[in-house]
């Protein structure tokens, strides 16, 4: 007797393949633990390697290696042996020397070509830190890809909007920072109606509003700030978003507020908001308006 061939039981199926996890490359601050958390509620593998003398205790405590942040050849050699999906740098680190990169990197990448990275700005600088690990294979990628949900929404996000003075403001300040992004200056403007009081340079956010607080409620910063001034924070043209996206917290709301500002003006969907629930609460608080800016292309 014959078997049909609908008889004959299918064969199983292969289980899937495990999903490699990702890599969690956490500096300082608050963020790597908010992305850690982000990835834990998506349900993505990933595992943290940690920068020692940056990142935070629980990052710490539940890392799987730690490195000094200019150990070129160890960070190598722990990511080849894990073979990650991605790789996501989160957090601050402070900028080493030019010398101090050289002699870091000198065995993998030409002098020259260092040297010209060291020397070239921080966004330079950044870029060429994540081409050596492409070099090697390793797929670089920001928190903006992988935790989304860690991003401003579009719109109103508390309960104070713009007035008519804070919408000039705003409209001055996206051109002025479109205007200036291609020359490697900060993120970040105080401006007033058609008045720059104060760009971002390389000292960031925070110190840049301490200068507004001094240049735009004179005198000595105690006076009142011209009616619709505003924090505008906007990703600049060619930015590797990947590890220098646009950021904002209850600090910069906290100092936003000193400065004299009627609130703040990001880009929806490529400014993090850290502890966005804390952050709009505290402008509530301080009657500051925080709003998303859609910005198509």
């Amino acid at each position: 007797m014959s078997l049909s061939a609908s008889a004959v039981a299918p064969a199983p199926a292969a289980p899937p393949a495990p999903e490699r996890p990702l890599v969690l490359v956490a500096g300082a601050g608050r963020l790597p633990e908010l992305v850690a958390a982000s990835l834990e509620r998506s349900g993505r593998p990933f595992r943290v390697l940690a920068i020692r003398g940056f990142a935070e205790g629980p990052m710490r405590a539940r890392a799987k290696a730690s490195v000094d942040l200019l150990d070129v050849a160890g960070i190598l050699k722990i990511l080849d042996a894990w073979g990650p999906a991605s790789v996501v740098p989160a957090g601050g680190v402070s900028r080493p020397s030019p010398a101090a990169i050289l002699n870091a990197a000198a065995a993998l990448r030409n002098r020259e070509v260092l040297r010209a990275m060291a020397n070239g700005g921080d966004d330079r600088l950044l870029r060429g830190a994540l081409s050596l690990l492409e070099e090697r294979g390793h797929s670089v990628v920001g928190v903006h890809d992988v935790a989304p949900d860690l991003l401003s929404p579009e719109g109103q996000l508390g309960r104070h909007a713009p007035d008519e003075a804070a919408a000039l403001s705003i409209a001055t300040g996206r051109a002025l920072l479109g205007a200036l992004s291609p020359y490697d200056v900060g993120q970040a403007a105080v401006v007033a109606a058609l008045r720059a009081v104060a760009v971002e340079g390389p000292e960031g956010t925070d110190r840049m509003l301490a200068r507004a607080r001094a240049l735009g409620r004179r005198p000595f910063g105690l006076g009142r700030a011209q009616p619709g001034t505003v924090l505008v924070k906007l990703a600049k043209e060619g930015q590797d978003l990947r590890v220098d996206l646009p950021a904002i917290g209850p600090r910069t709301v906290a100092n936003a507020a000193a400065a004299g500002c009627a609130g703040l003006a990001i880009q929806a969907g490529l400014t993090l908001i850290i502890d966005r629930a804390a952050t709009v609460a505290a402008a509530d608080r301080a009657g500051l308006f925080v709003v998303g800016l859609r910005i198509d292309g």
